[in-house]
């Protein structure tokens, strides 16, 4: 029987994270998010090499940082610096997201607001150093409205 090339439950892109202190992650993104943890392999030493996540629909990777494999840098992101990706998160309510995250320890960046383009929409760092964006669609709009919108929001 072949074997699918993209296992079941993932999308052809999924985020992985590396965090440092990933088990306290998966703590924050259970509060904040609302994640499920799928699984948890651990090192001998008790680090986490791997873990998997569900939030929504939606399944994430992550793992402690190992700067010893990594010639001697971290791949986690400093939680003082910005992170240059953005993970988006669809959900059906924005600001109790990001009020949850915030009360998970989430540094709000940006308030939730009503956006040009449809959207309530916010962000947070997370205490691991990661940006997420959050959203909910209000409005449908075409092609067109967004674009005459985007136009209207960068006049002013």
């Amino acid at each position: 029987m072949p074997v699918d090339p993209i296992p079941e439950g993932f999308a052809t892109i999924t985020a992985h994270l590396c965090c440092d202190g990933c088990a306290q992650a998966i703590d924050f993104y259970k509060n904040a998010f609302g994640a499920q943890e799928l699984c948890r392999h651990l090192t001998p030493a008790g680090k986490i090499m791997h873990a998997t996540l569900r939030i929504g629909s939606s399944v994430f990777m992550l793992n402690d940082d190992f700067p010893e494999m990594c010639a001697g840098v971290s791949a986690s992101p400093r939680p003082l610096a910005r992170s240059p990706v953005t993970i988006h998160l669809y959900v059906e309510d924005t600001d109790a997201v990001m009020q949850a995250a915030a009360d998970a320890g989430a540094r709000v960046t940006m308030p939730a607001q009503d956006m040009f383009w449809g959207a309530r929409y916010g962000r947070v760092r997370d205490p691991f150093g990661h940006e997420w964006s959050v959203g909910t669609q209000i409005k449908d709009m075409s092609s067109q409205e967004m674009e005459d919108a985007a136009r209207h929001a960068f006049d002013h």
